[in-house]
């Protein structure tokens, strides 16, 4: 008996993937390849992600996997590198032999390594948001999870201009592949938009003054920063650059501007004042101070589990939605190869995970909805969820 996609409750109650066991003695595990930038500069979504991911296979695992399958997390940490991350799809592909890969987490690497998995035919399941990552001619393998860049972007673009009124911005990234391409697609967004791109810079993460950049932007009279990078070093820096100038302009944009680290990075909380990020109405509290219910029983499964004091609810939420829809798939099949994996997620439809609703054809592979992406205060967050940003 395949299980039905209605009967699956993702991250908040696995077990639905479980099956009495079928000869659990000597059945393959489902082996994910998991390519997780747990070190480096831009560590902090991968960690969180990495909880998700590890719940997600603890509670299949614990209920006797998927029709007696174990799920096994091959983990290789990539520390953000694009180089590592290609021999680490190498390893995972050749050595390890995984039936699926989720990651990269950065859109960097992705854009290294995705290639790869198409020729490899390798089922990909991702949460980067360069828009070019999808695309199901060149990548019929690969399929994403959050939102692409174009609607984060709209999110952040639409509140600048609209509820800030801000017309003159700066608009920040790093130096990686995502910081490049994210700024060049958000300076024409806003200049389509009617907005005027006063300053734009690529900033390394590892930068230690970044007070030249910031000066840079005010003398052109920006009224809003814009910025897109997961380094939550750097996040922190501008922060402590703009407190210093006395500077009393907004900062907008990346997720990561709401981790739990950059807490501990700040010269003063008040720093952290009039910052609003990408945020998601799945991991967002109403006027109630409530979160969605399946978001909430989610959360308590969560508790003594896993801490979300330094991290954000949507990446533990995404990382364990992406083990269950790997498993949902191969249960659902009744196989784990690539043709069998991909068939399926090709016919899902709303399939409810914690951080969205899911849908793919086999011709769309952006599966997360646009009206999930919401703005939300910074320095707000409460068991890795946040309040909305105001207006």
């Amino acid at each position: 008996m395949q299980i039905q996609r209605r009967n699956v409750l993702a991250g908040a109650g696995a077990m639905a993937l479980a099956r009495p066991a079928l000869a659990q003695g000597n059945a393959e595990p489902i082996r994910i390849g998991w390519l997780a930038a747990l070190t480096g500069p831009s560590s902090a979504p991968a960690v969180g992600f990495d909880r998700g991911v590890q719940f997600a296979a603890a509670v299949i695992n614990s209920a006797g996997g998927v029709k007696g399958r174990k799920v096994e997390i091959v983990t290789r940490d990539t520390q953000g590198d694009p180089t590592k991350a290609v021999n680490a799809v190498q390893d995972l592909i050749s050595r390890a032999k995984v039936h699926a890969v989720w990651g990269p987490t950065n859109s960097g690497e992705s854009l290294a390594v995705t290639p790869l998995m198409a020729r490899a035919k390798m089922p990909n399941i991702h949460p980067c948001v360069v828009d070019s990552l999808i695309d199901t001619v060149k990548y019929p393998n690969a399929f994403r999870i959050a939102p692409s860049n174009g609607q984060w972007d709209d999110a952040v673009r639409h509140y600048t201009i609209k509820t800030l009124g801000a017309k003159d911005v700066a608009v920040f990234g790093d130096t990686t592949g995502y910081g490049t391409t994210a700024v060049a697609a958000s300076v024409s967004a806003f200049g389509k938009d009617g907005a005027k791109v006063v300053y734009q810079s690529q900033i390394d993460s590892a930068q230690p003054d970044v007070s030249p950049d910031m000066l840079r932007a005010r003398d052109a009279g920006a009224k809003a920063i814009v910025v897109w990078t997961v380094a939550v070093g750097l996040l922190s820096r501008l922060m402590n650059a703009r407190a210093s100038m006395g500077w009393d302009v907004p900062i907008l944009g990346h997720p990561s501007l709401g981790s739990g680290e950059i807490r501990g990075l700040l010269d003063k909380p008040a720093n952290w004042d009039k910052v609003y990020m990408v945020g998601y109405r799945s991991c967002s509290f109403d006027s109630a101070g409530k979160l969605p219910a399946r978001s909430q029983e989610f959360l308590s499964k969560l508790k003594g589990k896993v801490d979300l004091a330094d991290t954000l609810l949507w990446w533990v939420a995404c990382g364990s939605d992406a083990v269950n829809l790997v498993g949902s798939a191969v249960g659902a099949a009744g196989d784990s190869s690539a043709a069998a994996i991909i068939a399926d997620w090709n016919k899902t439809r709303d399939y409810p995970g914690v951080f969205g609703d899911y849908s793919f054809t086999a011709s769309e592979h952006n599966g997360y909805p646009q009206d999930g992406v919401v703005m939300s205060q910074a320095n707000s967050q409460k068991d890795g969820a946040f309040t909305l940003a105001p207006g």
